[in-house]
């Protein structure tokens, strides 16, 4: 599905960083950042050219490839990884960030994704995450159809507990990336 939905010249969620992102990538720790669901690149490029070092994650190869050539254009450098999230294998304390935008999962996988976040992370690093919120399926703006892939604030306290909340609250705003996320959405 994602290589089938990346493989245009277009960049269909646009090239700019995601907003959450650019407005609180200050609170990431300088070092070592992972993107998961990184797509094709506009988040790990923002990342990169704030001095991280960065590792995209995608299950679609098409999409990594225009990230590696996003970057490459910037003059900045990420590296790849092309793994499936329901089978990736995260490592203790990895990261002194982690990035999760857009990033929509089935719940079961979202689960072990988000205990996987809370042990990779090493100590005082941060979770940059945004969401469509399961109010999205209110609104015809981007984001899954299914509430299933959608999250809530319970959910999140309960599935990365462990970790101390800074930011987590529910907002409408308007989201303008790219083609398929234009409008008002309601996101965590």
């Amino acid at each position: 599905m994602w290589n089938q939905r990346y493989n245009t010249d277009e960049f269909i969620y646009g090239k700019e960083p995601n907003d959450f992102l650019k407005q609180e990538v200050f609170q990431i720790p300088k070092g070592d950042v992972l993107s998961l669901g990184e797509g094709e690149g506009r988040n790990s490029l923002f990342l990169a050219q704030q001095g991280y070092n960065v590792t995209a994650l995608d299950i679609s190869d098409i999409g990594l490839s225009k990230a590696r050539k996003l970057a490459q254009e910037n003059d900045v450098a990420i590296k790849t990884v092309q793994a499936d999230l329901s089978s990736f294998e995260f490592n203790k304390e990895q990261y002194d960030g982690i990035v999760s935008i857009f990033c929509h999962l089935p719940s079961d996988v979202r689960r072990r994704v988000n205990r996987g976040i809370v042990e990779s992370l090493k100590v005082g690093g941060v979770l940059i995450l945004e969401g469509y919120s399961k109010e999205q399926v209110n609104f015809n703006t981007g984001g899954p159809k299914l509430e299933e892939f959608l999250l809530s604030i319970q959910e999140m306290e309960y599935e990365l507990m462990g970790l101390e909340f800074k930011t987590l609250r529910l907002v409408e705003r308007e989201v303008q990336e790219g083609i398929l996320h234009t409008g008002l959405g309601s996101v965590i």
